[in-house]
């Protein structure tokens, strides 16, 4: 058990592909903090991964949701809602570009990579949060994963980083429309991790180099110290932050040089 205590709690998270992904970090976490949890995942293919890992937290679910299909994922909220009742989390940690996009020059995406990578990257939050909501009957915390390649130039990153910058753009706008349901809405920006997306980025080995060399901390993060950031964020502990984008990167997005 966790210092913090959200025993009774329920959540979805929502992009687990292995048990190397930022988002199994952050539901171990969670379920050590005594939350029952929903996972989804997108196919067949990564079903029986899914359920693997879910099979080692009490009264874990799965259900099948591919972000792009506006009718799974009603289909989602609906079968979470007959398991659980009610949902005070969800975990939108979704993120996809082709290949073709993440290497080479930024300016020779086509218009097909480019709506893809927003789709699937940032749109995908507004139904999530929409259809999540209502299952929020007493207040809840709803949490994404960003990236400072929204704010930066990281070559290599290209269309995913404006992905990520139209996705903490709707986390304030989320913020501000859900405010008032006592729904908050907040984005970690993580730094580098070896995770499966990771892998293919262009100079990805080289980005973690550089961010443990010039940050405060001088070195790099773990998926651990996100996870506990995103447990502060469910808990009351944060309960006056919304809209906000948090950094855990060991402090490299404050360095000029």
């Amino acid at each position: 058990m966790y210092p913090i205590d959200l025993s009774g709690k329920k959540g979805i998270v929502f992009g687990v592909a292995n048990d190397r992904s930022i988002a199994w970090a952050i539901a171990s976490v969670l379920a050590k903090a005594g939350v029952q949890l929903a996972f989804t995942y997108q196919n067949d293919r990564l079903k029986e991964r899914v359920d693997r890992l879910a099979g080692t937290l009490d009264g874990a679910i799965t259900l099948p949701c591919d972000a792009s299909d506006d009718q799974q994922i009603i289909d989602v909220f609906q079968h979470t809602a007959e398991a659980f009742g009610e949902i005070s989390f969800l975990v939108h940690s979704i993120a996809f570009a082709n290949r073709d996009d993440l290497e080479g020059s930024f300016s020779d995406t086509g218009r097909e990579g480019f709506r893809l990578a927003l789709e699937i990257s940032a749109f995908s939050l507004l139904p999530l949060v929409k259809h999540a909501a209502p299952l929020m009957k007493n207040g809840g915390s709803v949490i994404a994963m960003t990236f400072q390649a929204s704010q930066r130039v990281y070559p290599g990153y290209n269309v995913m980083g404006t992905a990520k910058a139209a996705l903490e753009h709707e986390v304030r706008q989320l913020a501000y429309e859900f405010g008032e349901q006592n729904i908050r809405v907040n984005a970690i920006s993580a730094g580098p991790l070896d995770t499966l997306a990771a892998r293919g980025i262009h100079g990805f080995l080289d980005m973690k180099k550089i961010h443990a060399e010039k940050a405060p901390l001088q070195r790099n993060i773990t998926a651990d110290e996100v996870a506990k950031t995103a447990l502060f964020l469910c808990s009351d502990l944060s309960s006056g932050i919304t809209g906000s984008v948090i950094p855990v990167d060991a402090g490299y997005h404050i360095m000029a040089v």
